[in-house]
């Protein structure tokens, strides 16, 4: 797929696909909802607004714009950062879509006008439902920064999308967020085991030398300890903060004889899987 080539509406209820728009953004379909993951529009050489007076400079583009995204079920957004939620969405994205989020998110899109934001606690889930199908989004722990820096930072979560099938279990896609490996995190692989597929948010962050995202020794980690039977690496090479790059990760992973398969997916292409 092309830079601003509009994805197919309809892949079925068998089929999901994953398009990778850059940095944490992804356009997910899944049991023919279609949800957008962080989303981030801004264009290389444009800045990230990431609070306290510090930015970073984007240094690719985002495979497509606003106007080119399909009807969307909901956003799911792990936390209020500027390379996650920048201006350009707040000003075009629809200000009724249902964005699903941290409360304090959640509170700053409602100065912003969006009209539906849900503001989830950690193991909150809310359920949507279509055509008779119904997907649960569920808000997982996640930590941007080791203590006491995690106290100037806002608040961050992962995410779980479970699609509910009859007589079989939930297909589930844990989205990681901006999160560092952390105690809490270990409780997601007990609570839902047999993940299906992660996106991982790499891109090993530094602000004044500190480690804000999972870099490759933390993203291998995290695999290691979760299994999934996919995962694709976002969230990586786009801005100046990510001080860890994919290069990094690739050869790590290819080092670690992980149980997950590794899918490396170029913004602007998409990854088609299984669901049934």
């Amino acid at each position: 797929m092309t830079s601003h080539e509009t994805p197919p509406v309809d892949v079925g209820t068998d089929v999901g696909e994953v398009t990778f728009v850059g940095t944490a953004t992804v356009l997910l379909r899944l049991g023919g909802f279609t949800i957008l993951t962080d989303p981030n529009f801004l264009h290389r050489g444009e800045y990230a607004k990431l609070g306290g007076g510090l930015r970073s400079k984007r240094l690719t583009d985002p495979a497509m714009e606003i106007e080119d995204l399909p009807p969307l079920d909901a956003v799911v957004l792990s936390h209020h950062h500027g390379d996650h939620f920048d201006e350009v969405a707040a000003a075009r994205l629809d200000p009724d879509v249902p964005i699903l989020t941290t409360p304090h998110a959640a509170r700053k899109l409602t100065r912003q006008g969006f009209r539906r934001p849900l503001g989830m606690a950690t193991w909150q889930s809310h359920p949507l439902v279509r055509d008779g199908r119904r997907l649960a989004v569920t808000s997982l722990p996640g930590k941007h920064a080791p203590d006491p820096l995690a106290k100037v930072l806002p608040p961050v979560m992962g995410s779980l999308l479970e699609l509910e099938r009859d007589g079989q279990r939930p297909f589930r896609v844990y989205v990681t967020g901006d999160t560092l490996l952390h105690d809490r995190l270990h409780q997601i692989p007990h609570r839902y085991p047999e993940l299906d597929l992660v996106l991982l948010h790499l891109g090993g962050t530094r602000v004044g030398g500190v480690l804000l995202t999972m870099d490759d020794v933390q993203g291998v980690r995290l695999l290691h300890a979760f299994r999934p039977r996919e995962a694709v690496p976002i969230h990586y090479d786009d801005y100046t903060v990510f001080r860890s790059p994919l290069s990094e990760f690739r050869g790590r992973a290819a080092e670690a004889a992980l149980d997950t398969r590794i899918v490396y997916v170029d913004r602007g292409e998409t990854h088609r899987f299984e669901v049934g």
